[in-house]
């Protein structure tokens, strides 16, 4: 099971990336560029295990959220679009690490 500290990394490791706390002072939220950019992951400081939100495509989502119980639809968020998954060790650190870059890839080509 990742930490929230490993998992922000992870999160933290993509080009360009400011965190930012919008919502309240449990809630991070990295965006692209600056505190004014498009948000591509949330985490909830808060939860253990981490609960991690990221942007998706949605037929990618569906299959995910049938594979694995820990991928559930977005919490707060558009169901279609984002998954929350929560990180108790199903998902392997190779895959969390897909779906974190797939989520900055999909909204960087958005903020384009």
């Amino acid at each position: 099971m990742k930490t929230f500290a490993d998992i922000e990394a992870m999160v933290l490791a993509q080009p360009t990336v400011v965190k930012d706390y919008p919502f309240d002072t449990k809630t991070a939220v990295y965006k692209i560029g600056s505190t004014e950019g498009k948000m591509f992951a949330l985490i909830a400081e808060d939860s253990s295990p981490v609960r991690i939100s990221l942007k998706c495509d949605p037929q990618l989502a569906e299959l995910l959220r049938e594979k694995y119980e820990s991928v559930l639809p977005g919490y707060h968020l558009n169901k279609r679009h984002w998954n929350t998954v929560i990180c108790s060790g199903q998902l392997g650190d190779d895959e969390l690490q897909d779906l974190v870059r797939h989520s900055y890839e999909l909204v960087a080509h958005i903020v384009d």
